[in-house]
């Protein structure tokens, strides 16, 4: 196996997990998914900073955060707000769907975050103040099997905890508690109520590192990955959901997060490669205003390294240094006279350009089964401070050696269109779409068709807070289910 896979398969070895139900009644779910910008004077670094920050950390087994945003002036953020315990108590969690994970930094936490940059109220989960919860212990069959086997620190009725390293040196440590969630039950086309069940996650009792910062910190995280022991998978397991989700971020305001059999719209689809860490299909071509790019047989020979990793949790895109210098000269050669400038001695902008669309060429990338992602100029140039617009890739020359051929497609490319990811037939697929509109899910149980719309709602939580975009997070239906490993 090549650095390459086994650096991105090292996400899959890390996260041995298991998952286990709460009692439910069979719903469609909606989380009100918020999009954060923080500071009206961060700049395109910031914007790296995130991606590298999640670039180590995939490379490292382990990564954190949905982020991405279509202003890279900003660092952008998705998260939700989820109530546990008895009585409920409201709690913010970051969207990640590259990891398995759910849990809450919780009351005696050491280097836990006292505050957020983002203008969120901080909570700590405290197990003893609510009524429902329950220590999960190392006899219960759920530790024992969420547990790495050569782990002797377990004692028989001793906690069942955790310990999860990072490559970038952060780290987080705590137990599993069993507690209820409360949640907002879809009851018909654009209506909820409420609905409660028992989950089992983590209890944060020590963060290092990033993870004990205040900038972007919220109170834990709520994953989506891909394990056959992961919350979607628990969730098709029980017969509640088919094993698919899918997300449609909007460029301006607006969106929609599900999980679930989406009816319509209707999208084209392709394979993605098995035992990969991370949602991979294989490309077959790039075009750029219809003149094709070179792929290094040397990068390329494979199926496997012809991968493309679709990611809306990085906000830019990152390709190979000799694809990179290829798209960039052939950007640029659509305004030969226009100055260039260099913003954060790494990306390239220019100032004074007229309708983006008429001044640069579309982008084109070809996958397997004829799937097509078409990238508009405006969707890849960013309009930043000054007045900048700014192409939004990057080269992965600095990357280390495991990192420098990955082509990676972020948010950047990935917004105003429908995504799909089929895990029961291993496919990923889009369309174009007004992600601000609404969309039609099935619910797996009852066949029942539900409209959900996306929900747009601005608000200020501080003098130097920016407008916050608030999207719709649809679930089929919500069980829970605990992952980790020590």
């Amino acid at each position: 196996m090549d650095a390459y896979n086994l650096a991105i398969r090292v996400l899959v070895a890390f996260f041995v997990v298991f998952g286990q139900l709460g009692i439910w009644v069979s719903a469609n779910v909606v989380f009100q998914v918020q999009h954060k910008f923080i500071g009206d004077n961060k700049s395109l670094i910031a914007y790296k900073a995130h991606d590298s920050h999640r670039h180590r950390r995939i490379l490292a087994g382990v990564d954190l955060s949905l982020g991405g945003d279509s202003s890279p002036s900003y660092v952008a953020l998705y998260y939700t707000k989820i109530q546990i315990g008895n009585p409920p108590r409201d709690y913010h969690v970051q969207v990640d769907t590259a990891s398995d994970i759910l849990w809450v930094n919780c009351a005696g936490c050491v280097n836990c975050p006292k505050k957020s940059d983002l203008g969120v109220p901080l909570a700590l989960y405290d197990p003893l103040s609510s009524s429902s919860s329950r220590i999960v212990t190392c006899d219960q069959d759920f530790c024992s099997a969420t547990l790495d086997p050569s782990n002797n620190g377990c004692i028989f009725g001793g906690r069942c905890s955790y310990v999860v390293r990072y490559g970038d040196g952060s780290s987080t440590t705590g137990y599993f508690v069993r507690d209820d969630v409360q949640l907002e039950r879809i009851s018909g086309d654009l209506q909820t109520s409420d609905m409660k069940g028992s989950i089992m996650f983590g209890c944060g009792a020590r963060q290092s590192g990033g993870l004990g910062e205040s900038q972007q910190a919220l109170d834990g995280i709520l994953g989506f990955g891909e394990s056959n022991s992961s919350l979607i998978s628990q969730l098709a397991a029980s017969k509640k959901v088919k094993k698919m989700f899918s997300h449609c971020l909007s460029s301006s305001k607006g969106g929609i997060f599900a999980i679930g059999e989406v009816v319509d719209p209707e999208v084209n689809s392709t394979p993605y490669l098995p035992n990969m860490a991370h949602f991979t299909i294989e490309l077959k071509a790039i075009d750029v205003g219809g003149e094709f790019v070179r792929l290094p047989t040397n990068i390329f020979n494979t199926a496997a390294k012809r991968g493309t990793i679709i990611d809306s949790g990085s906000t830019l895109a990152y390709f190979p240094e000799e694809v990179y210098s290829q798209i960039m000269k052939m950007i640029m050669a659509a305004q030969p006279d226009a100055h260039l400038y260099i913003v954060d001695n790494q990306f390239k902008c220019y100032k004074g350009i007229g309708t983006l669309d008429d001044a640069f060429p579309v982008i084109t990338f070809h996958f397997t089964s004829a799937l097509k992602l078409t990238v508009y100029p405006h969707q890849y140039l960013f309009t930043t401070q000054h007045d900048y617009r700014c192409i939004g890739f990057l080269s992965n020359g600095q990357k280390p050696k495991e990192g420098k051929d990955v082509m990676l497609l972020g948010d950047v490319v990935l917004t105003d269109r429908l995504v799909t990811y089929n895990m029961e037939d291993q496919t990923i697929g889009w369309t174009d779409y007004d992600c601000s509109s609404s969309i039609k899910v099935r619910d797996e149980e009852s066949g029942i068709v539900y409209e959900v719309g996306a929900h747009d709602i601005s608000w200020k939580s501080g003098a130097d807070r920016a407008n916050v975009s608030v999207f719709v997070l649809l679930l089929s239906l919500i069980a829970a289910k605990v992952v980790m490993y020590q």
